[in-house]
């Protein structure tokens, strides 16, 4: 028996049927100062809603991240230490695409123009079994391109707006969800949240799009990098396990966050 590789064509087929699929538009949660001037962005695998004041925009350098949190219940049926896994992944991710763009601050550090808020508003879970079956399916699909079972995949929905300091005036906002795809590029995982996981990437890249001011080029990292509390940027064993095994695994890509005794 022999494979073909799937040609250009073929390949700008399938995703533009991707395309087409986007996600369904979550309910608003209420965590944003300001929906009303919120507006649809062009279809892709996410949907997407958002607003920015481009003039304001360009003269904000320094932000403020505060740590992520669930509203709306999004977490239920979580533990406590998946709920951490969660949050600590959208920190991370957001962290990662706005030190590119902004010089990011601690909340506690003074010199802030501005905070950036960001609320997890919806969760789906990722079926281990039929992610694992999808993983073995994928060994005999030849390039990119893998399936995933039917039933099988989770999402992630998420809300976010930089406001202004001292006045809490919203600059940007954007409301942002996306369901792991049959078909596609999203990797299946033995972790129920692996999708949620891994859709914290793609999250942080609208985030850091929809809050940049038009123009503003990407940066090279400050050092001391300000967003090494959240993990390292990169986790090649994560990748290679990726390589190795067609699974996405939490604990080589992903990290957990820290919590105070308190929590």
């Amino acid at each position: 028996m022999s494979f073909r590789v799937p040609t250009v064509a073929a390949l700008g087929a399938v995703l533009a049927a991707l395309g087409a699929c986007a996600t369904p538009p979550a309910a608003q949660s209420g965590f944003l100062s300001n929906y009303s001037a919120l507006t649809p962005e062009p279809a892709t695998l996410a949907s997407i809603r958002q607003n920015r004041d481009e003039a304001t925009l360009a003269n904000v350098d320094r932000l403020a991240l505060e740590p992520a949190v669930f509203v709306g219940g999004a977490e239920e049926g979580l533990s406590a230490e998946e709920a951490g896994w969660v949050l600590a992944e959208v920190d991370r991710q957001v962290c990662y695409e706005l030190s590119e763009r902004f010089t990011v601050l601690e909340p506690s550090q003074p010199g802030a123009q501005a905070t950036v808020r960001m609320a997890v508003t919806g969760l789906s879970l990722t079926n281990p079994a039929g992610s694992g079956l999808s993983a073995v399916a994928n060994w005999f699909i030849p390039g990119p391109i893998g399936v995933r079972a039917p039933g099988s995949t989770g999402g992630l929905a998420a809300e976010g707006e930089l406001v202004l300091v001292p006045d809490g005036r919203q600059a940007a906002a954007i409301t942002w969800a996306r369901n792991a795809k049959v078909v596609g590029f999203d990797t299946p995982s033995l972790s129920r949240l692996g999708d949620a996981l891994q859709l914290a990437e793609p999250l942080g890249d609208a985030v850091g799009d929809a809050f940049a001011p038009e123009g503003r080029e990407v940066r090279e990292i400050a050092d001391p990098d300000p967003c090494a509390r959240f993990g390292p940027r990169t986790r090649p064993a994560g990748f290679l396990a990726r390589m190795a095994t067609g699974l996405y695994d939490p604990g080589m890509s992903a990290a957990p966050r820290e919590t105070s005794p308190d929590e």
